[in-house]
Formats: structure tokens, sequence, C-alpha cells
């Protein structure tokens, strides 16, 4: 025992955990920039994590923290990423928005699955991009990539296109708001069910007020509601695959428990039981975003430049042609 607590060091463990602070931190001052800021700190972090890996190599030194960032912080981000989610409000509109958010995301995720086909594009890639267009952008593919079994570099190639298109979205929706025939409710709801990632339809919510906002992150956090029974037919899916051939069985993402309870905490004893101060709860949702932040600065350092371009480039634009197809569906549906 003491020979093999001997061989186990910290010191590459935190330094390693430091490091991807370090540049997640950077990626936030990043983000105040104006031209910046619109991407967030999350994609910014990524760039500077996958430009780091390409001038200075990866830091092999270090690995141990790095992808304790990675993978142990990663599902500690989607545990509280829970609080946001508040179950009695999605359940109070009933099935109908529920039934909605369903069809968002088959039809992201078959779509992108048959256009990959069809243009033999990375399937890899291609999924995980469907699963961010139809659930919550980068949350939820680091929710499935470990179900996915997904390589650590498509998983952070992925994030980081949909935090950028999706910004892109979001800021077109923003300019188009004006010369539609939709009264602000009617609008919120369809970047609700269209836009990738939280951050985007409240970017895209806003200029329609409390209530076309309000009714914006209604309908988002259906389908951000649904990211746990997809999760389980991702799980079922691999696990059938797996019995067919020589793979291992997928592991039941026990995380996902995490991320219930947590939203089941947010949504029925947090304010009616006691009640957290506003200045804590915002400071655990910048915490998460650090955190996630933290967790694909690990993810990005594996990603090679060479691969984004002979790997990423074909599956992004069928994201965009996705997402354009997604808009026009989700404005027919309101």
């Amino acid at each position: 025992m003491k020979h093999f607590l001997g061989s186990i060091s910290l010191r590459p463990l935190l330094t390693g955990m430091g490091f991807t602070a370090i540049l997640a931190g950077a990626g936030f001052l990043l983000s105040s920039i104006p031209l910046i800021r619109q991407i967030g700190p999350l994609a910014a972090a990524i760039l500077l994590a996958v430009l780091y890996r390409h001038f200075f190599g990866y830091p092999e030194r270090i690995r141990s923290g790095i992808q304790f960032s990675a993978k142990k912080l990663l599902r500690l981000a989607i545990i509280l990423f829970g609080l946001k989610l508040n179950i009695s409000v999605i359940l109070s509109e009933g099935l109908p928005l529920l039934l909605r958010d369903a069809v968002v995301i088959g039809f992201a995720i078959g779509i992108m699955i048959l256009l990959a086909r069809l243009t033999k594009a990375d399937t890899s890639l291609s999924i995980l991009l469907g699963i961010g267009t139809g659930v919550c952008g980068a949350s939820a593919i680091a929710a499935v990539s470990p179900i996915l079994k997904a390589k650590e570099e498509d998983t952070a190639i992925s994030a980081g296109i949909i935090s950028i298109i999706g910004t892109l979205f979001a800021i077109g929706y923003t300019l188009i708001r004006p010369l539609l025939p939709l009264d602000m409710e009617a609008y919120g709801m369809w970047a609700g069910l269209s836009l990738h990632e939280i951050a985007h339809v409240a970017l895209a919510g806003a200029p329609a007020g409390d209530n076309g906002l309000g009714m914006a992150l209604l309908a988002k956090l259906g389908r951000v509601f649904l990211l746990v029974p997809l999760s389980l037919i991702l799980v079922w899916i691999m696990n059938k695959k797996g019995t067919k051939g020589s793979e291992t069985s997928i592991a039941f993402p026990w995380f996902l428990l995490g991320f219930i309870a947590m939203s089941l905490f947010g949504s029925y004893i947090e304010g009616n039981w006691f009640t957290i101060p506003s200045i804590v709860m915002d400071g655990i949702s910048v915490g998460t975003t650090f955190i996630l932040t933290m967790a694909m600065v690990g993810l990005g350092l594996s990603v090679s430049l060479e691969d984004v371009r002979t790997k990423a480039l074909k599956p992004m634009l069928l994201m965009i042609i996705t997402s354009v197809l997604l808009s026009l569906l989700t404005y027919w549906m309101i």
C-alpha cells in the first residue's frame, strides 16, 4: 500500500488542474472583449487550448491533472447544471411543450445523421453536433460523450463549433425579429425551440421583453429536461451494439442522477423549504460555467488543428444546414 501511494504524485494533478483553470480564466477575460463577448468564455477557452496545443504541444508532465479536469470536473459541471432546470415549471406547461421539444431533438439528430451518411462526413462529430443542436449545445455534448465513447478531441471540436455557430444564429435572430409577424411570446417560443444553448436563447430572447424571454427559456428548458431520457436511450442503443459485437457494455451514467437530484432540489426544495440568497445562486451559476470551461480546456488540449481541418469542416456545414432547417420547422410549429 505504501509503495502504491508513493507512486502517485499530487503535483502533476494539481498543476494540471491549475493550468486548465488559468486557460479557463483567460477565456473569461477574452469574453469580456466586445467582439468576443458573444461567443462566450467556453468557446474562447477551447480556442486558446487548441492554439496552445498547436504551438507548444501537449503538456505531458501534467496530463493527469488535465485529464481530471476533462473527465471528473466535466461530470461535476453537468450535475451542477441541473440547478438551472426548473422541473415544476416545465411540468405545469404540460405535454404539448415537451412533445414539441421531443420533435426538435429527434429532427436535429435525424437530419444530421442522414446528411452525414449522404456526404460521408465524420459520424462521431455529426452525431455530437446533432445532439448539441437538438438539446442544449455544449452541455449536452459533454453529457453524452462518455455514453457514446466519443474521442476527447471530437467532444472539444463539437463544443467549440456549436458555441460559435449558435452565437451567430442568436445574433441573426435578434436582427430579423423586428421583421417577423410574431408577437413577443411567439418569437420567444421560436427562439427557445430552435436555438442551441441556454445562453443563445437568452441572447436572442432578451429583446422580446420579459414575457418573450420567459417563454424562450421555458421552451429551452423543456429540451434540457429531455436530456435525461435521451441519455438513457443512448445507453440502451450502445449496449445493444456492444452485445452484438465485441465491445464492452456502457456503464450507467451515474452523474445524470446527480443532475436529476440538483434539478429536484432547485425545483421543489430551494425556495419552498428554505431560500438560498440570490448572490450565492449567482455564484454557483458562474462557478458551474467556470468548471465546465476548465473541462473544455482539458478536452481542447487534445485537439489537433489538422484534425479540425480534415474532419470538422463538413460536419460544421451540415450543422449549419440542420440549424436552418430546424429554424424553419419550429417557425411553422409555433
